[in-house]
């Protein structure tokens, strides 16, 4: 199990925050190299599941805490990624966390995921900043 929180400063309010960080279909403007859609319920409440698809690896999610403007816990639920994730806001800060059960090869690709996850961060503000 290996877990990892990465954090960004944001200039919008917590509920702007919020809508933009669970607009599950266009998180492709801001996830690196990730499609992502709802797949089962309507994707604002707890038992929906999302889809987010990297490279080509499914990662299909459950939403297990919908609690706004504040978080959305998710149980990944595929062969490849287990574990949960946390879209979290704190005042300004937009917090991801994950508590993963990676595969073996994780070390080898950790260093690439955690530099797509900070530039995708990094996305996630301009995105969430002119979020309409």
């Amino acid at each position: 199990m290996t877990e990892l929180e990465l954090t960004a400063e944001v200039a919008a309010p917590p509920d702007t925050i919020f809508r933009a960080m669970t607009d599950w279909e266009r998180q492709s403007e801001w996830v690196f190299g990730t499609r992502v859609s709802v797949v089962a319920g309507d994707g604002r409440s707890v038992g929906s599941e999302i889809d987010a698809v990297t490279f080509g690896v499914s990662d299909r999610m459950r939403i297990t805490r919908w609690d706004p403007p504040h978080a959305v816990e998710v149980e990944h639920l595929g062969r490849v990624v287990r574990g949960t994730g946390v879209f979290a806001v704190r005042g300004s800060r937009f917090v991801w966390t994950e508590r993963l059960d990676v595969p073996f090869f994780f070390p080898v690709v950790k260093p690439l995921f955690v530099l797509m996850l900070r530039r995708s961060l990094r996305r996630f503000a301009r995105f969430a900043e002119e979020y309409r």
